[in-house]
């Protein structure tokens, strides 16, 4: 029975410290705490090049959004329950901030493209996603964005800067915000 015990603490310790300070998701992920970060104008440092192919599988590169524009990535997987959650405020603010912002998913870890497209077909998302099932673009913003952080959006400034950043689920208002911020130059 004791040799159950320990057996069992080894098992249960790390899953227990990888949910201090997240939400643990049961799902193989951490969730973000809905944090976000505002990064200083003078701190700001520049978002890696961002190239991929969507998920109708288009060619896609940050060096082809307008000058001005704010970009705006988020991370997600058709798997992930905060994603679901998240993905109609996503959509709305995407909309909403369409001459000032544009939004580009980060699909990450899916299984198949098909669940990623129905997702994106469920949720009315009209924005370039990213088919990135290894999680190559994420690892791009090391140092930037925790990778086990999911969903996480990442705003980057008309000067190609990371301006700021939320780990974990968003909102509509909370997205436009910091958009109509990043785009006045805050």
């Amino acid at each position: 029975m004791r040799r159950f015990v320990c057996l069992l603490v080894a098992l249960l310790l790390p899953a227990l410290a990888g949910c201090t300070g997240s939400t643990s998701s049961g799902g193989g992920y951490v969730s973000g705490d809905g944090s976000i970060t505002r990064v200083p104008i003078d701190q700001r440092t520049a978002a890696p090049p961002i190239e991929g192919t969507t998920l109708d599988g288009k060619a896609w590169s940050s060096s082809s959004v307008d000058d001005g524009r704010v970009i705006v990535y988020n991370v997600w997987g058709s798997w992930c329950p905060p994603c679901v959650k998240e993905a109609p405020a996503l959509a709305a603010a995407a909309e909403r901030t369409t001459k000032t912002a544009q939004f580009v998913g980060l699909n990450t870890r899916d299984s198949g493209i098909a669940q990623a497209q129905a997702f994106v077909r469920d949720f009315k998302i009209s924005y370039p996603n990213l088919y990135d099932p290894s999680g190559a673009l994420v690892l791009a913003f090391s140092g930037q964005l925790p990778l086990s952080a999911i969903p996480s959006t990442v705003v980057v400034d008309a000067q190609g800067r990371i301006a700021a950043r939320v780990l974990g689920e968003t909102t509509e208002a909370t997205l436009v915000g910091l958009i109509e911020d990043v785009a006045a130059g805050r």
